[in-house]
Parts: structure tokens; C-alpha cells; sequence
């Protein structure tokens, strides 16, 4: 299957994901520090109700989608590490301005992806449990399942790490499924049969 049909696919689940909202605020991991999964609720109400007080100006300027992502979530995942995760061996043998790139473009991907059905999604309701880990080791899930009118709830959970005293997304499990993992086997088949860069040229195309 074609990276980007396999990619088109997933799109459904990514913006579940994305109606989550997963922006975590920065902390410190000290005895008054939210349990993440609070975390998760507050930042998720704060952009839910972002995206209903604006959907004027979103439905007239379907783009602006774009602005709230980029405001609200981009700045807690950790793109360089998903990437180079994603990557895997890849990441390895790549030359820097290759690295850069790839982030880059696989960064746009995501935001593009979820804006484009981001609103679709805002009215699911959403249920929390406790999260798996310890604070004080810096790596912890949160977990987190959505409603589905007339269907079974879809488990969706993210994984932070601690770093320079803020909490970041480094990947996100959909139904035990590792987001990770899957872009990992998309982009390896096609790194394998066009290479790395053929790879970023086509995300950037995909990414206009």
C-alpha cells in the first residue's frame, strides 16, 4: 500500500485523537504537580471550547484551524523524537539537513491532517482513566477513551516524557495500536523503494 494512501487512512483516528486536544501544560514533577490525565481534561475543555467560540471565523477561514493547532498542541509533542522514532534505522543514516527537513514536513503533516476534520469531532464525548506510570520517572500514559454514537468506545492513550520540566508527547496508541509504529512501516516501504528523500518531497507536495 502507498505511504500516503496508508497515511489517508489513519486520518479518521488522528483526528479523534485530536479532539482530545493533547496539549499539556508545562509542569514540574513535585508533590503539587496534576495527575496528567487532569492535565489532559483541562487543556481538552480549554481548545473543545476554543473551537466552538470560533467556529464563525473557522467556517469562513477553514485555515485558521491551523492557527489553534499550532497555538494549543504543536508545542507539546516532541516532533524531532517521533520522528526520529519513526524513522527508526533511517534517522541513523540520514544526513542532517535531511533530518531537519523530515521533521518539518512530517510536523505539517500532522497539523494538516488534523485540521482538516478537527471540528467533526468536537461534540465527542470523552472518557478518562487514571494514568500508568510513575511521575517521578518521567514517562507515564494517559488514557483516554472516546464515545461512539451507536459503537464501541475507541481507547486511545499518549505517551509523555519529562522533558526539560515539561511534559511531551512522544507517541499515541489507538485501539493498541502505535501511531509510531504504523508511519514507521509506512515510510520504511517507501524509504526502501524511492528513498529518503523521494520520502520528504512527497510529504512537502502533501503538505501544500
Amino acid at each position: 500500500m502507498n505511504a500516503f494512501v496508508f497515511v489517508e487512512v489513519k486520518n479518521f483516528y488522528l483526528v479523534i485523537l485530536i479532539a482530545l486536544a493533547s496539549v499539556f501544560f508545562v509542569t514540574n514533577v513535585s508533590a503539587n504537580v496534576l495527575e496528567p490525565q487532569a492535565l489532559v481534561e483541562q487543556v481538552a475543555e480549554k481548545t473543545i471550547k476554543r473551537l466552538k467560540v470560533e467556529k464563525e471565523r473557522i467556517d469562513k477561514e477553514p485555515n485558521y484551524v491551523n492557527a489553534v493547532i499550532n497555538e494549543l498542541l504543536i508545542p507539546h509533542f516532541d516532533f524531532e523524537r517521533m520522528a526520529r522514532w519513526t524513522l527508526g534505522k533511517h534517522w541513523r543514516k540520514a544526513k542532517s539537513d535531511q533530518k531537519k527537513a523530515f521533521v518539518e514536513e512530517f510536523k505539517s503533516l500532522l497539523v494538516r491532517t488534523y485540521a482538516s476534520s478537527l471540528r467533526e469531532f468536537a461534540d465527542q464525548e470523552i472518557k478518562y482513566s487514571p494514568f500508568r506510570g510513575v511521575l517521578e520517572s518521567g514517562d507515564v500514559t494517559v488514557r483516554s477513551e472516546i464515545e461512539q454514537p451507536g459503537g464501541f468506545p475507541i481507547p486511545i492513550n499518549y505517551k509523555l516524557f519529562l522533558k526539560d520540566a515539561r511534559w511531551m508527547v512522544y507517541d499515541i496508541t489507538i485501539d493498541d495500536i502505535s501511531l509510531i509504529s504504523n508511519y514507521r512501516s509506512s515510510f520504511s516501504r517507501q524509504i526502501r523503494k524511492t528513498g529518503l528523500d523521494k520520502l520528504i518531497l512527497d510529504l512537502a507536495d502533501k503538505n501544500k
